[in-house]
């Protein structure tokens, strides 16, 4: 599968998030190839403020391959990561991000701050940007379109 498979894959989660009235950013993380985890946001769900994608991904991740420590890994998520998110795949080592519709007004990549390529911090990630950027900015707006009523 390449970028735009599994960024499908990604979107697939953000649309869980959708019906259930989750702000709708899904994330999956690539091994080797292969899935080894998926999630959407699920802040309300969850009561939890970061019950972030990518920081639930991260998380299922680690405990699949026994560490924190996620080498040789890609992150797929629809939207731009956040601070939080940005600086979560830096700590845990994650080799490449993939995302799908940047994020003005938060995103800690390229948008607002350059978090996972920064110099200064002990690791940087490769990047890739707009991969079904369209489909993934849509969902946003359709959602938020919704809220606003």
């Amino acid at each position: 599968m390449d970028d735009t498979g599994f960024m499908r894959e990604a979107l697939s989660e953000a649309q869980k998030a959708f019906y259930k009235g989750e702000i709708p950013i899904g994330a999956v993380l690539v091994h080797q190839g292969k899935i080894i985890a998926r999630n959407h946001n699920r802040r309300e769900e969850l009561h939890d403020p970061t019950a972030h994608a990518e920081i639930l991904v991260l998380r299922e991740a680690g405990a699949a391959l026994g560490g924190w420590r996620l080498p040789e890994t890609t992150l797929y998520v629809t939207i731009e990561p956040c601070p939080m998110c940005a600086g979560a795949l830096v700590q845990a080592r994650v080799k490449r991000l993939v995302y799908g519709a940047a994020d003005a007004k938060g995103g800690a990549v390229a948008s607002l701050y350059r978090i996972a390529t920064d110099d200064r911090l002990n690791h940087r990630l490769s990047v890739t940007a707009s991969v079904l950027e369209e489909e993934a900015g849509e969902l946003m707006r359709r959602f938020f379109q919704a809220r606003r009523g």
